[in-house]
């Protein structure tokens, strides 16, 4: 689907043909235009004679070496395989060099991932971001016999990703798909971009009432500011000891959320008390309300949503006389890194304030 979506973008049909020809793997690729569910998409079509039902990943890496194929192309392919042979041997328990790819090294699926990394480089793709992922439900047959969905290894492989399930009862990701997201992608809203082309790539089911097809949006960035959604966790709190509500708030940092404050206020009464609130990655919201619950005397918190206007940053090391500092550069200005100036400062026995002037002067020299 996912070579198909490129391809129906613009990527070169005849590149990719050839590119999976050079593989010598016993496979031949076509595509077509169909419909699902009413959305016009390309399917691709991968054509496999008799073949070795089994290949080792040493294997598989010579014939990518071997192929017709640019730098990049071929660095990413071998990267895709590396990253499915190391979730297939942590699943398996056993060496990477004794894992037998059966589904995943079977000709369609070289053709899958190797056909993607030419399409991605064909069309001068050069950041990939992946929205989150439908694994689907049920169960899958594979080799090892009966698997529930998402299957052992796609479940491996999309660790720290987000993914939901919605729709057929049914594998919607496969590992060579996740394999593809997880190592050639950042998991995220979409980037602030003007959209030059979209494509869209067809499974082999027509499901009723919802397109069986993947989506893929080109385009050049734009630099300008971006809303991420984000939630925003809060709790009022008038019994809990200073010392403990500032360690909650250490360890809600630690543990992902974007920020944390601490604000005093009046409560019923006219107690004293305070306001924390977490803003945290939406996937991360119930996770963080649990660590607050647990570190706070707190018997409740309010949720809700909030768009987090966000602008395009860069990160930037100098030198100073002190060792590597990193600054953080937006169009609105520059920051030298806080916890990298503090250990410079802490470890040469020199106030911070220095530390943090002459890494702002060495950015700004570098920066003329």
């Amino acid at each position: 689907m996912l070579v198909g979506a490129l391809a129906d973008a613009g990527a070169d049909q005849a590149a990719i043909a050839s590119a999976v020809a050079s593989m010598n793997a016993g496979a031949t690729v076509s595509f077509e235009k169909v419909r699902r569910a009413g959305i016009g998409a390309t399917k691709y079509h991968v054509h496999v004679g008799e073949q070795k039902a089994h290949r080792h990943l040493s294997h598989i890496v010579k014939m990518i070496e071997a192929a017709e194929l640019t730098d990049l192309a071929r660095a990413n392919a071998i990267a895709i395989f590396r990253r499915l042979g190391e979730a297939e041997a942590s699943v398996h328990q056993v060496p990477i060099e004794k894992v037998h790819f059966h589904e995943v090294g079977a000709a369609d699926s070289i053709a899958d991932i190797v056909g993607a990394c030419v399409a991605f480089d064909n069309l001068g793709v050069d950041r990939i971001a992946c929205s989150p992922v439908n694994v689907g439900s049920g169960t899958v047959n594979t080799e090892h016999g009966v698997l529930p969905v998402p299957a052992p290894a796609t479940a491996r492989l999309l660790e720290g990703a987000p993914v939901y399930s919605r729709g057929p009862e049914m594998e919607l990701t496969t590992p060579t798909g996740a394999a593809c997201a997880a190592t050639l992608a950042a998991f995220g809203p979409m980037p602030a971009m003007t959209i030059a082309r979209s494509g869209f790539g067809a499974g082999t089911r027509d499901f009723p009432g919802q397109p069986n097809v993947l989506r893929v949006l080109l385009g050049e960035p734009t630099g300008a500011t971006e809303a991420v959604t984000v939630s925003v966790i809060e709790a009022n709190i008038d019994d809990l000891s200073p010392q403990i509500l500032a360690y909650a708030a250490e360890r809600l940092m630690d543990a992902g959320a974007l920020d944390v404050s601490i604000e005093p206020i009046t409560m019923k009464k006219g107690r004293p008390g305070h306001l924390l609130r977490v803003i945290a990655q939406p996937r991360d919201r119930e996770r963080l309300a649990q660590i607050l619950f647990a570190e706070t005397t707190t018997l409740g918190v309010r949720t809700y949503a909030a768009d987090r206007i966000v602008q395009e940053r860069a990160v930037a090391t100098v030198e100073t006389r002190w060792g590597s500092v990193r600054v953080k550069a937006s169009p609105g200005g520059f920051a030298p890194e806080y916890e990298d100036c503090r250990k410079l400062a802490q470890a040469a026995g020199v106030a911070l304030k220095t530390v943090i002037a002459e890494a702002s002067e060495e950015y700004r020299k570098n920066s003329r």
